[in-house]
């Protein structure tokens, strides 16, 4: 027997967050969909996936919650592992940056670098984002903050332990030059040679005095290892590199495929290959990051109240209905949008209608007309022929567009094939052929062809919604298939269940339009939120003359009340001493109603009356926007101890 190829996928380690939301499970289940392709076949795959452990911010969390770091940790990893088993994940190694054999083997790669001269102490000066774990120079930073996630940065001075990069910079843009396909797609490739290799790279600070939960160096007892030559590590430290049994990374490194977030792209495309490089060790073959779900074209997050547990969903609708939509819908490569709403649309249309209708209709007149058994036939018609080629040249396709890692056209020409073999029954009205003896065979011929369809098709779907697959080769009476099994043919003889299965109940339109609210009600408050956010961001200079001609003035808050029609809205009535005036402000979800009455506010006056959700605004509260030491996003008014009607300037 041939021995397998080795094939190594992985994702990046996740910082481990106890809010998981379906954002989390994205490059995870396109890892798994990739690995079960590969597996099926023939390929010897080890998936590798995990949590990243150490750093700042997990230090700061676990002493709010008056636990030590790693007690921290273990519960949320516990709930991670407990997601990815909902949703099916068939990783091979699930490693921790807390393990010990990655903290030795991280310490054996820093100690190697450091005795190789490529890394050096020195001290560190410059922005520093504590929820990035990332060092920023002032020219990267964006209006003054982290461009990766918009928080606040801080100023920062430590000793610390610098990694040469740019005693490699020429070394890997002639690498480069020979190997495109490193830094997948083309758009991030010209991000990253653009904005960060062009300008020239600067040495990486590679450890922290000042956070003292990290790996701690061997020969400076006062330094931890920056978290992100820590988190890279775990690569090839996963595979046993510089350990006693290092017959794992033999075998499969380098790696096949680093899948990963475009937030993180920089880190693995410039941060790790020239880590390999000054390690002598050969770079990943690839390096794809890929975009974000969205939800009305914001990034998920719990603070933003857009995020639900994904087992809500995997309880509520099925793991292959979440597994199918989020590999099926989100173009790749580029940021996708995420709704319950569509994806149950697409369960009702793609899941329900074209594949489980196929299925159970096909096996129900298996039953019905031939007791459940059909044979294979030769006598082909001209209609069976270009049926049977399509599918034949099916795999081929799929192999391609999973190997070009588009799962949606890989799952888009499958369902072409299914909608075929619908078109196929209504071709040959097997129920017409039923009622004429002379046409039993010919009756067969189209039943043993849709079974042999629908076999291939799920053997093809297998790595996407892995149960149903399964599901269906046991109503077919077939064993798990295998690459050798995939070819029109293969069975000489079908024996069906008697009784199938509906794989996938349609969902009620009331249950449809009872989301489709919520969800109309959620993009709105999003986008009023957004514009509301959208005040605080810096525009361009004005002349000093047009700020003179701002009225801006002391009002006292006579009535506040929630909006009627907008959660996120506040409707405030202020007196200004000689006249009252209604505000409407996007302050719901930082103040009750309540808390306002009574207050001082400054307010402009002179900007021309709008209408939010039905009720004029006559004004504009000014606030002042920050972001706490948890990263989310506040919001305070500004009160004044002058009297109602005074002019603020």
């Amino acid at each position: 027997m041939t021995e397998k190829k080795p094939y190594y996928i992985t994702t990046p380690i996740y910082y481990p967050s106890a809010n998981l939301h379906v954002g989390h499970c994205y490059t995870t289940c396109i890892a798994d969909a990739l690995s079960r392709n590969k597996r099926l076949r023939g390929y010897d795959v080890f998936f590798l996936t995990g949590t990243d452990e150490h750093g700042q911010k997990i230090e700061k969390k676990a002493a709010e919650a008056n636990v030590t770091p790693k007690e921290y940790v273990d519960d949320i990893v516990a709930n991670a592992k407990d997601l990815w088993a909902s949703l099916k994940i068939s990783y091979d190694k699930f490693i921790r940056t807390t393990d010990p054999e990655h903290v030795l083997g991280v310490q054996k790669i820093f100690n190697k670098l450091y005795e190789q001269g490529d890394i050096y102490k020195g001290k560190y000066e410059g922005w520093y984002c504590t929820p990035c774990e990332s060092f920023w120079t002032e020219a990267q930073l964006k209006d003054g903050k982290c461009p990766d996630c918009g928080r606040d940065v801080n100023w920062t001075t430590e000793d610390a332990y610098f990694l040469k990069l740019s005693k490699y910079q020429s070394a890997f843009e002639a690498y480069l030059d020979k190997h495109r396909d490193l830094m997948q797609p083309q758009s991030r490739y010209n991000e990253m040679v653009n904005n960060f290799l062009k300008p020239g790279l600067k040495d990486l600070c590679v450890s922290r005095s000042s956070v003292k939960w990290g790996i701690p160096l061997t020969f400076d007892s006062n330094q931890t290892v920056y978290v992100w030559l820590d988190a890279l590590s775990n690569y090839i430290t996963a595979l046993g590199y510089l350990s006693e049994d290092d017959e794992k990374f033999k075998k499969y490194w380098p790696a096949d495929l680093h899948l990963v977030g475009k937030e993180i792209f920089r880190f693995h495309t410039i941060i790790w290959p020239i880590m390999l490089m000054a390690l002598g060790l050969p770079l990943p073959k690839k390096v794809y990051g890929h975009g974000w779900l969205t939800i009305g074209g914001g990034k998920i997050s719990k603070s933003k109240g857009n995020s639900k547990d994904p087992r809500i969903f995997i309880k509520d609708y099925g793991v292959d209905t979440v597994r199918y939509f989020v590999l099926s819908e989100v173009p790749f490569g580029a940021d996708g949008n995420f709704s319950e709403e569509l994806m149950l649309e697409r369960r009702n249309s793609d899941l329900a209608n074209v594949l489980g209708n196929l299925v159970k209709r096909s096996i129900s007149m298996a039953n019905k007309y031939f007791g459940g058994e059909l044979h294979k036939f030769d006598n082909y018609t001209s209609l069976d022929e270009e049926v049977v080629a399509y599918l034949n040249a099916m795999d081929k396709e799929a192999e391609d567009s999973m190997e070009e890692l588009d799962l949606p056209k890989t799952l888009s020409l499958i369902f072409a094939r299914l909608s075929r073999l619908n078109k196929y029954i209504d071709e040959n009205e097997p129920w017409v052929l039923a009622k004429d003896e002379s046409k039993k065979e010919r009756l067969n011929d189209v039943l043993y062809t849709l079974m042999e369809g629908i076999r291939l098709c799920a053997s093809e779907l297998e790595p996407f919604i892995p149960d149903t697959a399964h599901k269906i080769y046991e109503q077919l009476g077939v064993p798990a298939q295998s690459l050798e099994d995939r070819y029109f043919g293969r069975y000489d003889s079908y024996k069906v269940v008697e009784n199938p299965e509906t794989l996938f109940e349609r969902i009620d339109e009331s249950v449809l339009n009872a989301l489709k609210e919520e969800e109309k009600k959620l993009e709105e408050s999003l986008i009023e939120n957004e514009a509301h956010k959208a005040q605080f961001k810096h525009k361009d200079n004005i002349a000093f003359d047009s700020f003179e001609a701002l009225e801006m003035r002391v009002g006292k808050v006579l009535s506040c009340e929630k909006h009627p029609k907008a959660d996120k809205l506040l409707v405030l009535k202020l007196s200004f001493g000689d006249q009252e005036r209604t505000i409407v402000s996007g302050l719901a979800e930082f103040y009750k109603p309540d808390e306002l009455v009574g207050k001082n506010l400054v307010a402009i006056l002179n900007l021309e009356p709008r209408k939010l959700r039905g009720i004029e605004s006559q004004g504009m509260i000014l606030t002042t926007e920050y972001i706490d030491e948890d990263g989310k996003e506040k919001v305070e008014v500004l009160t004044s101890s002058l009297k109602e009607g005074a002019t603020v300037r």
